[in-house]
């Protein structure tokens, strides 16, 4: 599936999201290994720490369907610049996905970065920090 294509999805997931508090509307599409799309849309909610993020609505829908390897993610927000995912986000996606996964960061306005979860989460904390200091 080429990098338009998923945006394109991406942004149709958006029109999904359930916003009322902030107005900022995110969608998310990522690729399983299977050729699989997994959509994904903030959702918001009162107390503000129970909001869900398009990022992780879609790898939790991914994972929670039996996948679990992904070859593409695209997040699309109408921002100025490209929509960069959350901290929160940043970590669930380094539990995830490796660097082989190409991530597509968009905005409305049909700019689009190509990038790697190192490149957004550097020295990450991973499975291997965890479990490093077992004794």
């Amino acid at each position: 599936m080429k990098a338009q294509e998923l945006v394109e999805l991406a942004k149709a997931a958006r029109e999904k999201a359930y916003a009322p508090y902030s107005s900022f509307k995110v969608g998310a599409a990522l690729l399983g290994e299977s050729g699989q799309v997994y959509l994904g849309c903030n959702i918001e909610n009162a107390s503000f720490g129970a909001t869900n993020c398009a990022e992780r609505t879609a790898i939790f829908k991914g994972i929670s369907e039996g996948e679990s390897s992904f070859t593409a993610l695209a997040v699309v927000a109408d921002t100025e610049d490209v929509c960069m995912p959350c901290g929160i986000c940043r970590q669930v996606l380094t539990e995830f996905i490796n660097d082989q996964t190409e991530i597509y960061l968009a905005n409305l306005k049909g700019k689009i970065v190509k990038t790697t979860i190192s490149q957004l989460m550097p020295n990450g904390f991973t499975k291997t920090e965890l479990f490093s200091n077992r004794r």
